[in-house]
């Protein structure tokens, strides 16, 4: 259940509404005047967002680039260019 408080929680109750977003990993919702005014989470689970965006962005681009183009690779296709740049990548840190 989202943990919902008043601002004025943040800098009477900071010690508080720190523990809950880092024990909990979920974010606790200020409100101001009785509406939704900011939300506070930890770094952590900030992170854990952004990456999960940047994961769903990423898909939803391929999705749009396959829908408008006819090209496809298989399995072994794919693998083997991520296998043969890795060797490369691998080959230019070596001194």
């Amino acid at each position: 259940m989202p943990q919902i408080r008043p601002v004025s929680d943040l800098r009477n109750n900071f010690s508080d509404i720190s523990r809950i977003v880092h024990e909990t990993g979920e974010p606790v919702f200020l409100t101001k005047n009785g509406y939704g005014d900011m939300v506070v989470m930890s770094i952590e689970a900030y992170e854990r967002k952004l990456y999960a965006s940047e994961i769903y962005f990423s898909l939803k681009e391929a999705e749009l680039e396959a829908k408008s183009t006819g090209i496809r690779y298989s399995h072994e296709e794919v693998f083997s260019d991520l296998r043969r740049n890795l060797i490369d990548k691998v080959g230019e840190d070596e001194p």
